[in-house]
């Protein structure tokens, strides 16, 4: 009950910066001194206030789900902000994040009268706000790059309302929930990272770095979640405000080994099956594998200096699932 307590507080919290009340005589006709408009317009919470994972617009059927979730009604919305800059009516489904998580932000689906227009992030802290507009620069970058492999949304529309940030990414063309769900073949997902790591932000002229192939980007989140197959045979990729450069080929691949692993296993186990794998998982880069065994440290203490950051331990303290594993590897730092 904790997870769902936190997240309906959060909900509460995105909903009232979403969908702010109007102001005093900022409405329509409104009389000098006027309340704002405090007329509320009910909202869903799907599947139910027990599980909360959507809030979606009222629907008659709805009424059997119990009482709707009050919005304000105000004239100035997400809504209507994106109504204006887009040109069309929007409506808005609001997903329910996890509210503990260091990146959290509101994540809505945008829809207009032909069905899904795309997916919007909202900026709603100085961290949330940067890791939007990195990703806007990102995704604008990556539209100029020559990818065959990878395909990343396209950025709609990016701007600021209200002191958030607000991006708006086109829907990848994931087929279906049991599609996007499937394992991604090894052979697609090994291409894809190869393709990533390749990537050269500023075109800049062949240096000693790319002729060593000492350094590398990476999508920075290449999970399962993040991935799905395309029905083209290329690999749809969200999520890229982690983005980087400058790493050892292959930290997308161990990445994404390593968060399939902790999906079974407990982290000091993932990790030490992350530096056992480390050879094969990183042949296709044309590492040896004293070199894969160097860059799986380099990536675990790389993670865990991300989790530092972010001031979180999402695997717990780096004393109990990293330390162990590397405190007597310090030769291949």
């Amino acid at each position: 009950m904790r997870d769902t307590n936190d997240r309906l507080r959060y909900l509460d919290e995105v909903m009232d910066l979403l969908f702010p009340p109007s102001p005093p005589d900022a409405r329509p006709g409104a009389r000098p001194g006027a309340r704002p408009d405090a007329r509320p317009r009910a909202r869903s919470v799907l599947p139910h206030r027990l599980v909360p994972r959507r809030v979606v617009p009222r629907a008659w059927w709805h009424n059997a789900l119990g009482p709707g979730l009050p919005v304000s009604g105000g004239t100035d919305t997400i809504e209507t902000h994106l109504s204006d800059v887009l040109g069309r009516r929007m409506r808005v489904v609001v997903h329910v994040r996890p509210a503990r998580r260091a990146n959290r932000k509101p994540i809505l689906e945008a829809y207009d009268e032909s069905g899904l227009a795309g997916f919007v992030k909202i900026g709603d802290s100085p961290r949330a706000r940067r890791l939007v507009r990195y990703e806007s620069e990102v995704l604008r970058m990556l539209a100029g790059q020559p990818l065959k492999v990878v395909v990343p949304p396209d950025v709609l529309y990016h701007g600021r309302w209200r002191g958030l940030e607000v991006l708006m990414l086109s829907p990848l063309p994931v087929t279906s929930l049991r599609v996007a769900s499937r394992r991604v073949p090894a052979r697609l997902l090994t291409s894809a990272a190869r393709e990533i790591a390749a990537i050269r932000p500023y075109d800049e002229e062949a240096g000693s770095e790319e002729q060593t192939g000492e350094t590398a980007a990476w999508h920075g989140d290449f999970t399962p979640w993040n991935v799905a197959a395309g029905a083209d045979g290329r690999l749809l990729v969200w999520d890229w405000e982690r983005f980087a450069v400058g790493v050892p080929p292959g930290f997308d691949a161990l990445h994404h080994f390593f968060h399939r692993a902790l999906r079974r296993i407990p982290p000091p186990v993932a990790a030490r099956s992350c530096l056992a794998q480390a050879g094969g998982l990183l042949e296709p880069f044309g590492v040896d594998v004293a070199q894969a065994r160097r860059t799986a440290v380099h990536y675990l203490v790389a993670l865990a200096e991300r989790h530092r950051r972010d001031g979180q331990e999402p695997l717990g303290p780096p004393a109990v699932w990293l330390n162990p594993l590397v405190d007597h590897l310090e030769c291949l730092l």
